[in-house]
Protein backbone atom coordinates (compact mmCIF):
# COMPACT_ATOMS: atom_id res chain seq x y z
CA UNK A 1 0.00 0.00 0.00
CA UNK A 2 1.35 3.39 -0.97
CA UNK A 3 1.07 6.53 1.13
CA UNK A 4 -0.88 8.42 -1.51
CA UNK A 5 -3.45 5.63 -1.82
CA UNK A 6 -4.77 6.26 1.68
CA UNK A 7 -6.51 9.48 0.62
CA UNK A 8 -8.77 7.68 -1.84
CA UNK A 9 -10.08 5.00 0.53
CA UNK A 10 -13.82 5.33 0.91
CA UNK A 11 -13.66 5.88 4.67
CA UNK A 12 -13.98 9.20 6.55
CA UNK A 13 -11.51 8.48 9.30
CA UNK A 14 -11.95 11.90 10.88
CA UNK A 15 -15.70 11.47 11.15
CA UNK A 16 -15.21 7.96 12.48
CA UNK A 17 -12.87 9.24 15.18
CA UNK A 18 -15.09 12.14 16.11
CA UNK A 19 -18.06 9.84 16.41
CA UNK A 20 -16.09 7.62 18.74
CA UNK A 21 -15.04 10.55 20.89
CA UNK A 22 -18.59 11.85 21.05
CA UNK A 23 -19.81 8.52 22.37
CA UNK A 24 -17.03 8.40 24.92
CA UNK A 25 -17.22 12.04 26.02
CA UNK A 26 -20.91 12.81 25.58
CA UNK A 27 -20.40 16.18 23.93
CA UNK A 28 -16.77 16.86 24.88
CA UNK A 29 -17.17 20.70 24.86
CA UNK A 30 -13.96 22.51 25.89
CA UNK A 31 -14.74 25.45 28.24
CA UNK A 32 -12.96 27.64 30.75
CA UNK A 33 -14.01 27.42 34.36
CA UNK A 34 -13.20 28.78 37.82
CA UNK A 35 -12.82 26.61 40.89
CA UNK A 36 -15.31 27.91 43.43
CA UNK A 37 -15.12 25.18 46.08
CA UNK A 38 -12.94 22.20 46.90
CA UNK A 39 -14.40 19.44 49.08
CA UNK A 40 -11.89 16.86 50.33
CA UNK A 41 -14.70 15.09 52.18
CA UNK A 42 -16.77 14.59 49.00
CA UNK A 43 -13.61 14.15 46.86
CA UNK A 44 -14.90 16.66 44.31
CA UNK A 45 -14.65 20.28 43.30
CA UNK A 46 -17.30 22.73 42.12
CA UNK A 47 -16.41 24.71 39.00
CA UNK A 48 -18.16 27.74 37.55
CA UNK A 49 -18.21 27.27 33.78
CA UNK A 50 -20.46 30.32 33.04
CA UNK A 51 -23.67 28.34 32.78
CA UNK A 52 -26.84 28.18 34.78
CA UNK A 53 -25.57 25.35 36.93
CA UNK A 54 -22.05 24.91 38.25
CA UNK A 55 -20.15 21.84 37.15
CA UNK A 56 -18.61 19.11 39.30
CA UNK A 57 -15.29 17.33 38.82
CA UNK A 58 -13.70 14.35 40.55
CA UNK A 59 -10.99 15.73 42.83
CA UNK A 60 -8.55 12.94 41.84
CA UNK A 61 -8.11 14.68 38.49
CA UNK A 62 -6.73 17.79 40.24
CA UNK A 63 -4.15 15.91 42.40
CA UNK A 64 -0.45 15.45 41.72
CA UNK A 65 1.53 12.20 41.96
CA UNK A 66 1.83 12.62 45.76
CA UNK A 67 -1.94 12.92 46.16
CA UNK A 68 -1.96 16.67 46.87
CA UNK A 69 -4.48 18.99 45.17
CA UNK A 70 -2.59 21.11 42.61
CA UNK A 71 -5.18 23.93 42.53
CA UNK A 72 -6.90 26.23 44.97
CA UNK A 73 -10.27 27.93 45.01
CA UNK A 74 -10.35 30.80 42.51
CA UNK A 75 -7.97 29.17 40.00
CA UNK A 76 -9.04 29.11 36.37
CA UNK A 77 -8.74 25.80 34.47
CA UNK A 78 -9.79 24.40 31.11
CA UNK A 79 -12.23 21.49 31.29
CA UNK A 80 -14.26 19.34 28.92
CA UNK A 81 -17.95 18.69 29.53
CA UNK A 82 -18.36 14.92 29.46
CA UNK A 83 -21.96 14.50 30.74
CA UNK A 84 -24.52 15.59 33.34
CA UNK A 85 -25.55 14.50 36.82
CA UNK A 86 -29.08 15.78 37.13
CA UNK A 87 -28.82 19.35 35.97
CA UNK A 88 -25.18 19.71 36.92
CA UNK A 89 -22.59 19.29 34.14
CA UNK A 90 -19.78 16.77 34.72
CA UNK A 91 -16.39 17.96 33.50
CA UNK A 92 -12.93 16.46 32.97
CA UNK A 93 -9.63 18.19 33.45
CA UNK A 94 -7.67 15.25 32.05
CA UNK A 95 -9.57 15.33 28.77
CA UNK A 96 -8.94 19.03 28.58
CA UNK A 97 -5.21 18.49 28.94
CA UNK A 98 -5.32 15.84 26.22
CA UNK A 99 -7.34 18.18 24.02
CA UNK A 100 -4.85 21.00 24.58
CA UNK A 101 -1.89 18.72 23.83
CA UNK A 102 -3.62 17.44 20.70
CA UNK A 103 -4.39 20.98 19.56
CA UNK A 104 -0.75 21.93 20.09
CA UNK A 105 0.45 18.88 18.13
CA UNK A 106 -1.92 19.58 15.25
CA UNK A 107 -0.95 23.23 15.18
CA UNK A 108 2.72 22.34 14.82
CA UNK A 109 2.11 19.45 12.38
CA UNK A 110 3.95 19.87 9.07
CA UNK A 111 2.25 17.88 6.33
CA UNK A 112 5.41 18.06 4.18
CA UNK A 113 7.21 15.78 6.60
CA UNK A 114 6.68 12.14 7.52
CA UNK A 115 5.84 11.25 11.11
CA UNK A 116 6.37 7.75 12.53
CA UNK A 117 5.00 7.34 16.03
CA UNK A 118 5.22 4.55 18.62
CA UNK A 119 2.52 3.91 21.16
CA UNK A 120 0.26 1.45 22.93
CA UNK A 121 -3.20 0.34 21.87
CA UNK A 122 -5.39 1.34 24.82
CA UNK A 123 -8.90 0.57 23.59
CA UNK A 124 -11.15 -0.26 20.68
CA UNK A 125 -13.80 1.98 19.15
CA UNK A 126 -16.35 1.65 16.41
CA UNK A 127 -13.98 1.46 13.42
CA UNK A 128 -10.61 0.60 14.87
CA UNK A 129 -8.29 1.26 17.79
CA UNK A 130 -7.07 4.16 19.91
CA UNK A 131 -3.28 4.34 20.15
CA UNK A 132 -1.78 6.27 23.06
CA UNK A 133 1.47 7.98 22.05
CA UNK A 134 2.93 9.84 25.06
CA UNK A 135 -0.51 11.02 26.15
CA UNK A 136 -1.79 11.82 22.66
CA UNK A 137 -4.52 9.50 21.39
CA UNK A 138 -4.48 8.73 17.68
CA UNK A 139 -7.01 6.74 15.71
CA UNK A 140 -5.88 3.60 13.86
CA UNK A 141 -8.64 2.20 11.60
CA UNK A 142 -8.91 -1.57 11.64
CA UNK A 143 -8.24 -1.65 7.89
CA UNK A 144 -4.86 -0.01 8.51
CA UNK A 145 -3.97 -1.91 11.69
CA UNK A 146 -2.69 -5.19 10.22
CA UNK A 147 -4.25 -6.86 13.26
CA UNK A 148 -6.33 -10.03 13.05
CA UNK A 149 -9.93 -10.00 14.29
CA UNK A 150 -9.03 -13.03 16.42
CA UNK A 151 -6.35 -11.09 18.27
CA UNK A 152 -6.86 -8.98 21.39
CA UNK A 153 -4.45 -6.08 20.80
CA UNK A 154 -5.13 -4.07 23.96
CA UNK A 155 -1.77 -3.30 25.55
CA UNK A 156 0.18 -4.11 22.37
CA UNK A 157 2.96 -1.69 21.47
CA UNK A 158 2.95 -0.65 17.82
CA UNK A 159 4.74 1.63 15.39
CA UNK A 160 2.61 3.54 12.92
CA UNK A 161 2.74 6.26 10.30
CA UNK A 162 0.56 9.38 10.54
CA UNK A 163 -1.48 9.35 7.36
CA UNK A 164 -4.16 12.00 8.01
CA UNK A 165 -4.51 15.07 10.23
CA UNK A 166 -7.81 16.99 10.29
CA UNK A 167 -7.13 20.34 12.00
CA UNK A 168 -10.81 21.32 12.06
CA UNK A 169 -11.98 18.16 13.84
CA UNK A 170 -8.75 17.72 15.78
CA UNK A 171 -8.35 14.11 14.64
CA UNK A 172 -5.16 12.20 13.72
CA UNK A 173 -5.23 8.94 11.77
CA UNK A 174 -2.28 6.51 11.81
CA UNK A 175 -1.45 3.40 9.78
CA UNK A 176 0.52 0.41 10.99
CA UNK A 177 -0.12 -1.36 7.72
CA UNK A 178 1.80 1.26 5.77
CA UNK A 179 4.98 0.67 7.76
CA UNK A 180 4.66 -3.11 7.53
CA UNK A 181 4.15 -2.96 3.78
CA UNK A 182 7.16 -0.71 3.45
CA UNK A 183 9.26 -3.12 5.56
CA UNK A 184 8.11 -6.03 3.44
CA UNK A 185 9.13 -4.21 0.31
CA UNK A 186 12.50 -3.33 1.78
CA UNK A 187 13.10 -6.91 2.91
CA UNK A 188 12.09 -8.32 -0.47
CA UNK A 189 14.44 -5.90 -2.17
CA UNK A 190 17.32 -7.08 0.03
CA UNK A 191 16.33 -10.74 -0.44
CA UNK A 192 16.28 -10.34 -4.23
CA UNK A 193 19.68 -8.69 -4.12
CA UNK A 194 21.21 -11.47 -2.01
CA UNK A 195 19.55 -14.23 -4.03
CA UNK A 196 20.82 -12.83 -7.32
CA UNK A 197 24.32 -12.04 -6.06
CA UNK A 198 27.02 -14.02 -7.85
CA UNK A 199 29.46 -13.55 -4.99
CA UNK A 200 28.99 -13.80 -1.19
CA UNK A 201 27.61 -10.63 0.40
CA UNK A 202 28.86 -8.77 3.46
CA UNK A 203 26.98 -8.93 6.74
CA UNK A 204 27.50 -7.84 10.33
CA UNK A 205 27.04 -10.13 13.33
CA UNK A 206 24.28 -8.61 15.47
CA UNK A 207 23.51 -11.29 18.04
CA UNK A 208 25.07 -14.64 19.03
CA UNK A 209 23.01 -17.46 20.52
CA UNK A 210 23.63 -21.10 21.42
CA UNK A 211 22.01 -22.25 18.17
CA UNK A 212 23.67 -19.79 15.80
CA UNK A 213 23.93 -16.07 15.19
CA UNK A 214 21.92 -13.31 13.56
CA UNK A 215 23.63 -11.37 10.80
CA UNK A 216 22.45 -8.02 9.45
CA UNK A 217 22.55 -7.97 5.65
CA UNK A 218 21.48 -4.63 4.19
CA UNK A 219 19.14 -3.92 7.11
CA UNK A 220 17.58 -7.40 7.17
CA UNK A 221 18.47 -9.93 9.87
CA UNK A 222 19.18 -13.51 8.84
CA UNK A 223 20.06 -16.56 10.91
CA UNK A 224 23.30 -18.47 10.41
CA UNK A 225 22.64 -21.81 12.11
CA UNK A 226 25.59 -23.21 14.06
CA UNK A 227 25.82 -26.03 11.53
CA UNK A 228 26.32 -23.47 8.72
CA UNK A 229 29.30 -21.66 10.23
CA UNK A 230 32.15 -24.03 9.45
CA UNK A 231 32.94 -27.02 7.25
CA UNK A 232 34.17 -28.65 10.47
CA UNK A 233 30.57 -29.33 11.42
CA UNK A 234 28.38 -27.81 14.16
CA UNK A 235 30.40 -25.35 16.23
CA UNK A 236 29.84 -22.90 19.06
CA UNK A 237 29.60 -19.51 17.26
CA UNK A 238 30.81 -17.62 20.32
CA UNK A 239 34.22 -19.31 19.96
CA UNK A 240 34.68 -17.96 16.45
CA UNK A 241 32.86 -14.61 16.26
CA UNK A 242 31.88 -11.56 18.27
CA UNK A 243 29.04 -9.09 17.83
CA UNK A 244 30.03 -6.48 15.29
CA UNK A 245 32.26 -8.80 13.23
CA UNK A 246 31.91 -8.55 9.46
CA UNK A 247 31.31 -11.87 7.70
CA UNK A 248 30.70 -13.13 4.16
CA UNK A 249 27.40 -14.99 3.77
CA UNK A 250 25.29 -16.75 1.15
CA UNK A 251 21.50 -16.99 1.25
CA UNK A 252 20.14 -20.52 1.70
CA UNK A 253 16.40 -19.86 1.93
CA UNK A 254 13.75 -17.24 2.65
CA UNK A 255 10.38 -18.15 4.18
CA UNK A 256 8.01 -15.35 3.13
CA UNK A 257 5.25 -16.47 5.46
CA UNK A 258 7.49 -16.50 8.53
CA UNK A 259 9.80 -13.79 7.14
CA UNK A 260 12.73 -16.02 8.08
CA UNK A 261 16.03 -15.58 6.25
CA UNK A 262 18.53 -18.45 6.42
CA UNK A 263 22.18 -17.67 5.72
CA UNK A 264 25.41 -19.65 5.53
CA UNK A 265 29.01 -18.69 6.18
CA UNK A 266 30.52 -22.01 5.20
CA UNK A 267 28.77 -21.90 1.81
CA UNK A 268 30.67 -18.66 1.14
CA UNK A 269 33.98 -20.48 1.38
CA UNK A 270 35.44 -23.42 -0.53
CA UNK A 271 34.93 -26.83 1.01
CA UNK A 272 38.33 -28.27 2.05
CA UNK A 273 36.92 -31.78 1.68
CA UNK A 274 36.74 -31.25 -2.08
CA UNK A 275 40.55 -31.24 -2.14
CA UNK A 276 41.32 -33.23 1.00
CA UNK A 277 43.70 -35.56 -0.89
CA UNK A 278 45.83 -32.57 -1.78
CA UNK A 279 45.97 -31.36 1.81
CA UNK A 280 46.68 -34.43 3.96
CA UNK A 281 46.92 -38.21 3.86
CA UNK A 282 46.98 -41.03 6.42
CA UNK A 283 50.36 -41.22 8.14
CA UNK A 284 51.11 -37.49 7.91
CA UNK A 285 52.51 -35.90 11.07
CA UNK A 286 51.20 -32.34 11.49
CA UNK A 287 50.99 -29.58 14.07
CA UNK A 288 47.50 -28.78 15.39
CA UNK A 289 45.85 -26.64 18.06
CA UNK A 290 43.53 -28.12 20.67
CA UNK A 291 40.16 -26.42 20.14
CA UNK A 292 37.88 -28.33 22.53
CA UNK A 293 38.22 -30.96 25.25
CA UNK A 294 35.58 -33.51 26.21
CA UNK A 295 35.72 -36.49 28.61
CA UNK A 296 35.92 -38.87 25.65
CA UNK A 297 38.63 -37.02 23.72
CA UNK A 298 39.68 -33.71 22.20
CA UNK A 299 39.02 -31.81 18.97
CA UNK A 300 41.99 -30.28 17.21
CA UNK A 301 42.12 -27.55 14.57
CA UNK A 302 44.16 -28.38 11.47
CA UNK A 303 43.59 -25.05 9.73
CA UNK A 304 42.02 -24.97 6.25
CA UNK A 305 38.64 -25.08 8.08
CA UNK A 306 39.33 -28.68 9.08
CA UNK A 307 38.94 -30.27 12.48
CA UNK A 308 39.98 -33.74 13.66
CA UNK A 309 39.07 -35.90 16.62
CA UNK A 310 41.69 -37.16 19.04
CA UNK A 311 40.12 -40.02 21.00
CA UNK A 312 41.11 -40.42 24.64
CA UNK A 313 42.72 -43.78 23.79
CA UNK A 314 45.03 -42.03 21.29
CA UNK A 315 46.40 -39.45 23.72
CA UNK A 316 48.85 -41.61 25.67
CA UNK A 317 50.20 -45.15 25.81
CA UNK A 318 48.99 -45.15 29.39
CA UNK A 319 45.74 -47.14 29.30
CA UNK A 320 44.46 -45.47 32.48
CA UNK A 321 43.89 -41.96 31.09
CA UNK A 322 41.04 -40.62 33.23
CA UNK A 323 40.40 -37.34 31.37
CA UNK A 324 42.09 -35.66 28.37
CA UNK A 325 42.41 -32.42 30.35
CA UNK A 326 45.09 -34.14 32.46
CA UNK A 327 47.28 -34.18 29.33
CA UNK A 328 45.98 -31.32 27.16
CA UNK A 329 44.60 -27.79 27.39
CA UNK A 330 42.62 -25.67 24.96
CA UNK A 331 44.91 -23.65 22.69
CA UNK A 332 47.87 -25.99 23.15
CA UNK A 333 49.89 -26.83 20.05
CA UNK A 334 50.71 -30.54 19.66
CA UNK A 335 52.08 -32.90 17.00
CA UNK A 336 49.69 -35.62 15.84
CA UNK A 337 49.54 -38.32 13.18
CA UNK A 338 46.61 -38.65 10.76
CA UNK A 339 45.23 -42.17 11.32
CA UNK A 340 41.89 -41.99 9.46
CA UNK A 341 40.30 -39.92 6.68
CA UNK A 342 36.58 -40.65 6.27
CA UNK A 343 35.60 -38.77 3.11
CA UNK A 344 32.02 -40.02 3.10
CA UNK A 345 31.23 -38.72 6.60
CA UNK A 346 33.83 -35.91 6.43
CA UNK A 347 35.62 -37.01 9.58
CA UNK A 348 39.28 -37.04 10.54
CA UNK A 349 40.93 -38.99 13.34
CA UNK A 350 44.41 -38.34 14.69
CA UNK A 351 46.77 -39.90 17.22
CA UNK A 352 49.11 -38.21 19.65
CA UNK A 353 50.59 -41.37 21.16
CA UNK A 354 51.75 -42.71 17.78
CA UNK A 355 54.42 -39.99 17.73
CA UNK A 356 55.53 -40.81 21.27
CA UNK A 357 58.00 -43.58 22.21
CA UNK A 358 56.21 -46.84 23.07
CA UNK A 359 56.62 -47.58 26.78
CA UNK A 360 56.83 -51.31 25.97
CA UNK A 361 59.95 -50.70 23.87
CA UNK A 362 61.58 -48.73 26.69
CA UNK A 363 60.63 -51.48 29.11
CA UNK A 364 61.98 -54.25 26.85
CA UNK A 365 65.26 -52.35 26.51
CA UNK A 366 65.85 -52.45 30.26
CA UNK A 367 64.13 -55.72 31.25
CA UNK A 368 64.17 -59.35 30.11
CA UNK A 369 62.21 -62.53 30.73
CA UNK A 370 63.20 -64.00 34.09
CA UNK A 371 63.75 -60.63 35.81
CA UNK A 372 62.13 -60.07 39.19
CA UNK A 373 60.42 -56.68 39.54
CA UNK A 374 58.18 -54.84 42.00
CA UNK A 375 54.94 -53.12 40.99
CA UNK A 376 51.60 -51.84 42.24
CA UNK A 377 48.29 -53.57 41.55
CA UNK A 378 46.28 -51.11 39.42
CA UNK A 379 43.16 -53.23 38.82
CA UNK A 380 41.77 -56.67 39.58
CA UNK A 381 39.56 -58.58 37.13
CA UNK A 382 37.92 -61.99 36.94
CA UNK A 383 40.84 -63.34 34.91
CA UNK A 384 43.70 -61.79 36.88
CA UNK A 385 45.27 -58.52 37.98
CA UNK A 386 47.13 -55.71 36.23
CA UNK A 387 50.35 -54.55 37.84
CA UNK A 388 51.76 -51.07 37.17
CA UNK A 389 55.45 -51.26 36.31
CA UNK A 390 56.53 -47.68 35.61
CA UNK A 391 55.03 -46.60 32.28
CA UNK A 392 53.54 -49.99 31.42
CA UNK A 393 51.18 -52.53 32.96
CA UNK A 394 51.79 -56.25 33.15
CA UNK A 395 49.17 -58.98 33.46
CA UNK A 396 49.30 -61.33 36.39
CA UNK A 397 46.96 -64.11 35.27
CA UNK A 398 45.01 -66.10 37.85
CA UNK A 399 46.98 -69.26 37.10
CA UNK A 400 50.23 -67.39 37.75
CA UNK A 401 49.19 -65.88 41.06
CA UNK A 402 49.31 -68.95 43.31
CA UNK A 403 50.18 -72.65 43.24
CA UNK A 404 46.80 -73.19 44.89
CA UNK A 405 44.59 -73.63 41.84
CA UNK A 406 41.44 -72.94 43.87
CA UNK A 407 42.51 -69.34 44.44
CA UNK A 408 42.32 -66.37 42.05
CA UNK A 409 44.08 -63.01 42.08
CA UNK A 410 41.09 -61.32 43.72
CA UNK A 411 41.49 -63.71 46.66
CA UNK A 412 45.13 -62.76 47.17
CA UNK A 413 45.81 -59.14 46.08
CA UNK A 414 43.93 -55.81 46.12
CA UNK A 415 44.25 -52.55 44.19
CA UNK A 416 47.15 -50.54 45.60
CA UNK A 417 49.09 -53.55 46.91
CA UNK A 418 52.80 -53.66 46.17
CA UNK A 419 53.77 -57.06 44.78
CA UNK A 420 56.98 -58.75 43.69
CA UNK A 421 56.61 -60.66 40.43
CA UNK A 422 58.68 -62.43 37.82
CA UNK A 423 58.59 -61.46 34.14
CA UNK A 424 57.61 -64.56 32.14
CA UNK A 425 56.82 -62.90 28.80
CA UNK A 426 57.42 -59.63 26.86
CA UNK A 427 55.44 -59.07 23.62
CA UNK A 428 56.64 -55.76 22.16
CA UNK A 429 54.49 -56.07 19.04
CA UNK A 430 51.24 -56.25 20.99
CA UNK A 431 52.49 -54.26 23.96
CA UNK A 432 51.94 -57.04 26.51
CA UNK A 433 53.95 -58.16 29.53
CA UNK A 434 53.12 -61.42 31.34
CA UNK A 435 53.94 -61.78 35.03
CA UNK A 436 54.05 -64.55 37.61
CA UNK A 437 53.93 -64.39 41.36
CA UNK A 438 53.92 -68.10 42.05
CA UNK A 439 57.23 -68.67 40.27
CA UNK A 440 58.96 -66.74 43.05
CA UNK A 441 57.61 -69.26 45.52
CA UNK A 442 58.49 -72.95 45.97
CA UNK A 443 55.76 -75.02 44.38
CA UNK A 444 54.04 -77.97 46.08
CA UNK A 445 55.44 -80.08 43.23
CA UNK A 446 58.99 -79.05 44.18
CA UNK A 447 58.37 -79.91 47.80
CA UNK A 448 56.90 -83.23 46.69
CA UNK A 449 59.86 -83.94 44.40
CA UNK A 450 62.23 -83.31 47.26
CA UNK A 451 60.69 -86.19 49.23
CA UNK A 452 59.59 -88.56 46.46
CA UNK A 453 61.08 -90.24 43.41
CA UNK A 454 59.88 -92.22 40.44
CA UNK A 455 59.01 -95.74 41.58
CA UNK A 456 57.59 -94.71 44.94
CA UNK A 457 54.18 -96.18 45.72
CA UNK A 458 51.58 -93.55 46.68
CA UNK A 459 47.91 -93.53 47.62
CA UNK A 460 45.53 -90.81 46.45
CA UNK A 461 41.85 -89.85 46.30
CA UNK A 462 40.07 -89.53 42.95
CA UNK A 463 39.59 -85.78 42.40
CA UNK A 464 38.41 -85.59 38.80
CA UNK A 465 37.74 -87.82 35.81
CA UNK A 466 38.60 -86.83 32.25
CA UNK A 467 38.42 -88.54 28.89
CA UNK A 468 42.16 -89.09 28.99
CA UNK A 469 42.46 -90.30 32.59
CA UNK A 470 41.90 -89.71 36.28
CA UNK A 471 43.38 -87.08 38.61
CA UNK A 472 44.12 -88.21 42.15
CA UNK A 473 44.90 -85.88 45.04
CA UNK A 474 47.93 -86.89 47.09
CA UNK A 475 48.43 -86.07 50.74
CA UNK A 476 51.23 -83.58 50.02
CA UNK A 477 48.74 -81.19 48.29
CA UNK A 478 49.63 -82.13 44.73
CA UNK A 479 47.64 -83.87 42.02
CA UNK A 480 48.81 -86.80 39.94
CA UNK A 481 47.42 -87.96 36.61
CA UNK A 482 46.75 -91.62 35.92
CA UNK A 483 46.22 -92.00 32.20
CA UNK A 484 43.43 -94.23 30.99
CA UNK A 485 45.88 -96.82 29.66
CA UNK A 486 47.60 -96.91 33.07
CA UNK A 487 44.45 -97.72 35.08
CA UNK A 488 44.37 -101.50 34.41
CA UNK A 489 43.41 -103.74 36.02
CA UNK A 490 40.96 -101.07 37.34
CA UNK A 491 38.03 -100.30 35.04
CA UNK A 492 37.51 -96.63 34.24
CA UNK A 493 33.72 -96.79 34.34
CA UNK A 494 33.79 -98.21 37.87
CA UNK A 495 35.98 -95.49 39.29
CA UNK A 496 34.19 -92.75 41.31
CA UNK A 497 35.24 -89.43 42.86
CA UNK A 498 36.50 -89.87 46.38
CA UNK A 499 37.70 -93.41 45.72
CA UNK A 500 41.14 -94.38 47.08
CA UNK A 501 43.67 -95.61 44.49
CA UNK A 502 47.17 -96.95 45.03
CA UNK A 503 49.69 -96.43 42.22
CA UNK A 504 53.37 -96.00 41.52
CA UNK A 505 55.02 -92.71 40.52
CA UNK A 506 56.21 -92.79 36.90
CA UNK A 507 56.93 -89.09 36.10
CA UNK A 508 57.75 -85.94 38.16
CA UNK A 509 58.30 -82.46 36.60
CA UNK A 510 58.43 -80.04 39.51
CA UNK A 511 58.97 -76.97 37.29
CA UNK A 512 55.81 -77.57 35.31
CA UNK A 513 53.90 -78.98 38.26
CA UNK A 514 53.26 -82.29 36.48
CA UNK A 515 53.12 -85.66 38.22
CA UNK A 516 51.99 -88.96 36.72
CA UNK A 517 51.27 -92.30 38.36
CA UNK A 518 50.34 -95.74 37.08
CA UNK A 519 48.29 -98.64 38.52
CA UNK A 520 49.31 -100.85 35.65
CA UNK A 521 53.02 -100.36 36.31
CA UNK A 522 52.41 -101.00 40.00
CA UNK A 523 51.04 -104.40 39.07
CA UNK A 524 54.15 -105.14 37.03
CA UNK A 525 56.31 -103.97 39.89
CA UNK A 526 54.52 -106.33 42.23
CA UNK A 527 55.04 -109.18 39.77
CA UNK A 528 58.77 -108.49 39.73
CA UNK A 529 58.88 -108.43 43.51
CA UNK A 530 56.94 -111.71 43.62
CA UNK A 531 59.36 -113.32 41.19
CA UNK A 532 62.29 -112.16 43.24
CA UNK A 533 60.72 -113.61 46.35
CA UNK A 534 60.07 -116.90 44.53
CA UNK A 535 63.72 -117.23 43.60
CA UNK A 536 64.51 -116.97 47.33
CA UNK A 537 61.86 -119.57 48.36
CA UNK A 538 61.65 -122.35 45.75
CA UNK A 539 59.25 -124.35 47.92
CA UNK A 540 56.45 -121.85 47.20
CA UNK A 541 54.62 -122.10 43.94
CA UNK A 542 54.52 -119.05 41.73
CA UNK A 543 50.72 -119.09 41.47
CA UNK A 544 50.32 -119.08 45.23
CA UNK A 545 52.71 -116.23 45.58
CA UNK A 546 50.89 -114.09 43.03
CA UNK A 547 47.59 -114.93 44.65
CA UNK A 548 48.81 -113.71 48.02
CA UNK A 549 50.26 -110.52 46.53
CA UNK A 550 47.08 -109.67 44.68
CA UNK A 551 44.84 -110.01 47.69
Amino acid sequence: MKFEDIEIEDVDFGAMLEESFKKEESGSDLVKGTIVRISEEDNQAIIDIGRKNEAIINLDQLKDEDGNVSFKEGDEIDVVITGHKGERPIVSYELAKKRAAMDEFIAEYDDSQEYIVEGTIVRKNKGGFIVDCDGLEFFMPRTLSYISNKTNPIGKKVKALIVKVDKESGSVVVSRKELIEREKGKVQEVIDKIANAKEPVKGVVKKITSYGMFVDVGGVDGLVHYSEISHKGPVNPAKYYSEGDEVDVVMLDYDKKKRHLSLSIKAATSNPWDKIDEIIEVGDAIKVNVSNIEPYGAFVDLGEDLEAFLHVSEISWDKNVKHPKDYLEVGQEVDVEIIEIDKENKRLRVSLKNLLPKPIENFAASHKVGDTVKGTVSSVTDFGAFVKLGEIEGLLHNQECSWDKSKKCKDIVSVGDEVEVKIIGIDTENGKVSLSKKELEQSPAELFAANHKVGDIVEGTVKDKKDFGVFISLDEGVDALIRTEDLAPLKEEEIEKGQKITAVLVFIDAKKDRIRASVKRLERQKEKEALAKYSDDSSMKLGDLLKDELK
